[in-house]
């Protein structure tokens, strides 16, 4: 008796889009580290596209503070701290910072600069959200991007609601269509399973996120659309198999098989016949050579970027 593949799994149906994104679009990718992995797989393939220039965010009053701070540079102003014999930014991530409050303010308001002109020109917008859980600053109540392991003491953890979501979301989108009524706007739900809050915990935050969302999808059905690789991770793959040693995090396996149901939802056929031709050239451009400074990889790689240069051109990538 031959086994049917549908007795083993249910499979998460993921539509195709009426109208498929192109590959000379340009894409903007925000949100916790599944945005990262996505945003990072469009840029080893070549593609117009940005990831988190100020590190990753993992709540929508988070992502609503950055937007809102790249599209009005000129009215805000960056707060910094010193941690250690650093300077970084409540806005930003660990990976911000400068050794002096200058350093500091001035790298800030470079990756908000690039965050804008990226927004401004942007095709879509994926937005990852993580958690309905946000931290603020005891002192004052203002929402901190990242907490930069600093004493606990220093903040106050706010279980945002589900109105306080649809809120934040809402203004979120109304700034950037603002800006940018062309831009179309694909939320997604992190599979990443946030154990710090418990697993029911975990569960009434994604829950937030999701309904949430769902309402946000309501108010603006032509811009905002999902994409639902929460549920493919909890409901297709559904088995430890697909996450990493911590079983938290979704492993390469699970990232893999999202976007590959990605690439067939949302990318047009010529699209997709771009990422199969460059997928050659991206596993070289990954190789490690065991002499990266000998002759022979260095014409290896003027080689693989002479045939993504080719590529490019074929396809009208600019």
């Amino acid at each position: 008796m031959i086994c049917q593949e549908h007795l083993f799994r249910t499979k998460v149906e993921v539509p195709i889009w009426d109208n498929p994104m192109s590959v000379s679009d340009h894409v903007v990718f925000l949100g916790s580290c599944f945005a990262q992995h996505m945003g990072e797989r469009f840029q080893s393939f070549g593609l117009h596209s940005i990831c988190n220039p100020l590190g990753v965010l993992y709540n929508p009053e988070s992502v609503r503070l950055q937007v809102h701070a790249a599209l009005h540079m000129e009215q805000v102003d960056i707060p910094v701290f010193k941690a250690g014999e650093e300077w970084r930014s409540w806005w930003a991530g660990t990976l911000i910072s400068g050794k002096s409050e200058q350093e500091c303010r001035t790298v800030v308001e470079g990756a908000l600069q690039m965050l804008k002109l990226s927004l401004l020109s942007a095709d879509y917008l994926f937005l990852t959200l993580g958690t309905s859980v946000c931290y603020r600053l005891q002192t004052n109540g203002a929402v901190v991007a990242n907490c930069h392991k600093e004493p606990h003491c220093r903040f106050r953890e706010d279980w945002l609601s589900m109105p306080a979501c649809v809120e934040a979301l809402s203004a979120t989108v109304e700034e950037l269509l603002h800006e940018n009524e062309n831009l179309k706007i694909i939320f997604t739900i992190s599979p990443f399973r946030y154990a710090k809050y418990g697993f029911h915990g975990n569960q009434v935050a994604k829950s937030t996120l999701i309904l949430a969302v769902e309402e946000v999808m309501k108010r603006y059905p032509k811009q905002v659309s999902y994409f639902p690789a929460y549920e493919i991770v909890l409901d297709e793959l559904r088995d430890y198999r697909f996450y990493a040693d911590d079983m938290l995090h979704p492993s390469g396996v699970a990232v893999d098989y999202i976007w590959q149901r990605l690439v067939l939802s949302v990318m047009n056929p010529v699209m997709q016949e771009y990422l199969q031709e460059y997928a050659p050239i991206r596993s070289g451009l990954f190789h490690k050579s065991s002499n990266p400074e000998s002759e022979a990889y260095k014409k290896f790689l003027n080689n693989l970027e002479e045939k993504a240069k080719i590529l490019r051109e074929k396809y009208n990538i600019e």
